[in-house]
């Protein structure tokens, strides 16, 4: 593995935090919910009840987020890193695939035009709004209890108006050193950052109509700041003087590394565009991110469009207690005061807690049939139609490319990545080989074992995830109602912070009601190294679903730097510490109970808490490569996927795995069972994200838009090659697809596969120390978060893990972990 790198400048940062305020990255990343693809891989393969519907989320790997973003065959996480900023990695978390300079003002417009633009914003919105507007107080810990949908636009054009001035006075007397040119451009890039991520993140948590009018009323402003930056010649004049000059030998590798995102992103960005082809770039940046936010609203308010009132208890036969449960609650939200668990009535929604146990529990196959047809058709007819944005996104993606000198939108895409083009479509061969025979197998045993139980039809697609769950409940006698009692999140969180004791060496604080939160939901949390915090963290656990996109997702409220203050109680002499939100939608609590997890929710918290780890584990002081920021895209995933192994370390699982009221363990047979079980219909699941990941590439590299040819007669093709079981005929799901179209990851859905050869490999260091060796297992984890955790974005990414590892990745661990190596190597 190897190849180009992918990073983002400073500029890109900016573009991408204004292109995704509609998203979640990633990982970014969406409701369009971040479990789209985990929930196709359930409906088509049916599910793996331990194993997750995979990558999911947003993110962003490298500015203020990773989106929705984060992903893995393993859990059922919907989620990923938020792109910077971003509502979305989605791992997010939390962009399009190449993300530097999603916008772009032309630099043709004049410093004269822009500084009379600015002040004439300025005067519009009042001198006093930056001590009256608490979206733009300069403060650490955001002031969310505060900030609504009527601060959004004086507020950001305000900022945008001094920002745009403090750009002026730069480009008039840039100096091509580090102090002349780079802290001054983080500096105000970082304003832009922590304020936009506020108002991007709080449409992902608490999203309304008057917030998403305010978003995309400001938005295109917002992109042409961006743009403007990525655009700026005397900025890329000095970098390249910066680099030539005789400062260069005098920087460090960390600031190296910066300089050389940055010239890279700004030829990436359109730098060198004259004339009318720079004018067609920019017009192509604004209008892209107006259809990617387009994209997303559709399928927000396409998920949330679905409500069904159930009254009568045959209906939801088979739905667990904790569903029933939800779905009264639900019904009592909605007005049906007196809805009770027992006997109803009850909400069906296409949130992913009220739609996935309908799926693989109800017998009510007429049910399951019209929910599966209603989700996989999200957003793809009437007013929220999202078929003819695919298209103009296609289309734009492969014009911007044009102009750029690249072939297709994919070679523009890895021209900041990790893989290359040609080694990325290697390593997805290589697992649809490994994977093929073991996905048919899969569907084989799922039809046989139907039929045994007097099921005489074949099974179809809404069958599937149904049949497949009661055969991994009569194979290892595994049920997750079962599991959910010793899965309660206060244990969880304890259990998952004991790990990172063990392993990272810190301590996580309890701090709840020392800053402002948006939701009463929402924990907050220090990361200690002694007596002094390391940095900090929100957790927002539960689904919302009438405010809250779906999916997981782990963003930037601000990253470590040197430039600036500490929060209060730092040590003396500390850059600012690094503060992360942790976004979950799990199952909320019930009448009275803790919120009961099934594992995927336990998988999925562990994989955004190594996201977050990432983030707030570094020590690079140089912001622009510091935590999260500076790491490729297609190598953001390592320590989320990394995290996910944990769960099935027994030491790990046993210091939470207690039942919720009696404090008894996890019984050891039903533990057992759970590791059994891990690579049930692995095949399945890996063949899934194989296609997610080809489909990918190949409408950002052969697909021609307009030719006559649809993206879904596109998607059918390259289906009966990765596919076992043929897509069902009205399938829309790239009208939901929002990791591609809306996120960070078009033409970079293959980073989940990628990534995981990482996480897996680092992984199997833990494997070969010996898990049961206590004393071996702390060194390696002290090792991982002195590589991979600790140096972020200041090194080359083969670098870091060859550190870690002491070689380079193997795809044995991952095609192991899976149960299928012996496929590869046959």
């Amino acid at each position: 593995m190897g190849g180009t790198q992918r990073v983002l400048s400073a500029a890109a940062i900016v573009c991408i935090i204004a292109l995704h305020a509609h998203a979640r990255p990633m990982v970014y990343m969406s409701q369009g919910s971040d479990l789209e693809e985990a929930v196709q891989q359930l409906m088509y393969s049916g599910s793996n009840g331990t194993q997750a519907a995979a990558n999911l989320t947003s993110r962003q790997s490298q500015g203020t987020a990773v989106q929705e973003d984060s992903t893995s065959d393993t859990a059922s996480h919907a989620g990923s890193l938020a792109a910077p900023g971003a509502s979305s990695v989605v791992k997010t978390v939390a962009a399009g695939p190449h993300i530097p300079s999603f916008g772009n003002i032309s630099r043709g417009m004049a410093d004269s035009a822009q500084a009379t633009k600015a002040a004439a914003v300025e005067a519009d919105v009042g001198t006093d709004v930056f001590t009256t507007n608490p979206l733009l107080a300069d403060v650490v810990f955001p002031l969310y209890d505060q900030v609504t949908a009527e601060h959004v636009v004086p507020g950001m054009r305000a900022l945008l108006a001094q920002l745009h001035k403090e750009i002026d006075g730069l480009e008039a007397s840039v100096e091509p050193t580090w102090h002349g040119l780079v802290e001054p451009l983080e500096k105000l890039t970082d304003r832009h950052q922590r304020t936009w991520g506020i108002v991007s993140h709080l449409k992902g948590v608490k999203d309304s109509d008057a917030l998403r009018k305010a978003v995309e009323e400001v938005q295109p402003e917002n992109v042409a700041l961006g743009l403007r930056l990525s655009q700026s010649k005397p900025l890329y004049q000095a970098f390249k003087a910066l680099k030539d000059g005789p400062v260069w030998e005098t920087l460090n590798e960390a600031q190296q590394r910066v300089v050389d995102i940055e010239l890279r992103d700004f030829v990436l960005g359109g730098v060198a565009l004259e004339g009318e082809q720079k004018e067609r770039y920019n017009a192509i940046q604004q209008e892209l991110a107006q259809l990617s936010t387009k994209f997303s609203n559709n399928v927000l308010d396409a998920t949330k469009a679905y409500k069904k009132v159930i009254t009568d208890p045959a209906e939801v036969d088979g739905l667990p207690p904790t569903a029933l449960g939800l779905a009264a609650q639900q019904a009592r939200s909605e007005g049906h005061e007196g809805a009770t668990a027992e006997k109803g009535p009850w909400l069906l929604t296409l949130d992913f807690p009220s739609y996935y146990p309908v799926m693989t529990h109800c017998k009510n196959r007429a049910l399951r049939e019209e929910m599966y047809r209603a989700y996989i058709t999200r957003a793809s007819a009437g007013d929220l139609d999202n078929t003819p944005i695919i298209e103009k996104i296609l289309q734009l993606r492969q014009e911007k490319a044009e102009l750029l000198g690249f072939k297709s939108f994919a070679e523009l895409s890895m021209a900041s990545k990790m893989a290359t083009f040609d080694k990325a479509e290697d390593l997805l061969e290589e697992l649809r080989s490994s994977s093929y025979s073991a996905a048919q197998t899969d569907l084989d045993d799922v039809k046989q074992f139907a039929g045994s139980r007097g099921f005489t039809e074949d099974p179809l697609w809404w069958d599937v995830a149904f049949w497949a769950e009661r055969l991994r409940e009569d194979k290892y006698d595994l049920k997750d109602e079962e599991l959910r009692p010793y899965f309660a999140l206060p244990e969880v969180l304890g259990g998952l912070f004991k790990v990172a004791k063990r392993l990272f060496d810190v301590d996580i604080v309890p701090a709840d009601g020392e800053v402002p939160v948006w939701h009463p939901d929402v924990r907050f949390f220090k990361v200690m190294q002694g007596a002094a915090p390391r940095a900090y963290f929100y957790l927002d656990p539960y689904s919302r679903p009438a405010e809250k996109r779906g999916g997981a997702w782990m963003a930037e409220v601000v990253g470590r730097s040197r430039l600036f203050i500490a929060a209060p109680g730092a040590a003396p002499g500390s850059p600012r510490l690094p503060v992360a939100h942790m976004v979950c939608n799990q199952s909320p609590p019930v009448d009275g109970q803790p919120s009961l997890m099934t594992f995927r929710e336990v998988e999925t918290l562990f994989h955004e808490f190594g996201h977050a780890l990432q983030h707030m584990l570094t020590t690079v002081n140089e912001g622009l490569v510091a935590g999260i920021r500076g790491v490729e895209w297609d190598a953001v995933e390592l320590p989320s996927q990394f995290m996910e192994n944990w769960c099935y370390d027994r030491p790990t699982l046993y210091s939470f795995a207690k039942h919720y009221q009696t404090g008894e363990p996890l019984p050891e047979d039903m533990f057992k069972r759970l590791k059994e079980a891990k690579t049930f219909r692995s095949g399945t699941m890996m063949l899934r994200q194989v296609h997610f990941s080809t489909i990918d590439l190949e409408l950002h590299s052969r697909f021609t838009p307009g030719s006559g040819e649809s993206v879904f007669d596109r998607d059918a093709q390259v289906a009966k090659k990765t596919q076992v079981m043929q897509p069902f005929p009205e399938d829309r799901f790239l009208c939901s697809f929002s990791h591609i179209f809306a996120g960070g990851y078009s033409a970079g859905y293959y980073s989940y596969k990628w990534a995981e050869v990482l996480s897996a490999d680092a992984f199997g260091a833990f494997e070969e120390a010996g898990l049961d060796n206590d004393d071996a297992v702390v060194t390696t984890g002290r090792r991982f978060r002195d590589t991979v955790l600790a140096l972020g974005g200041s090194k080359a990414p083969e670098k870091v893990f060859e550190m870690f590892r002491g070689r380079q990745p193997s795809t044995e661990p991952l095609l192991r972990h899976n149960g299928l190596l012996a496929a590869a190597t046959a």
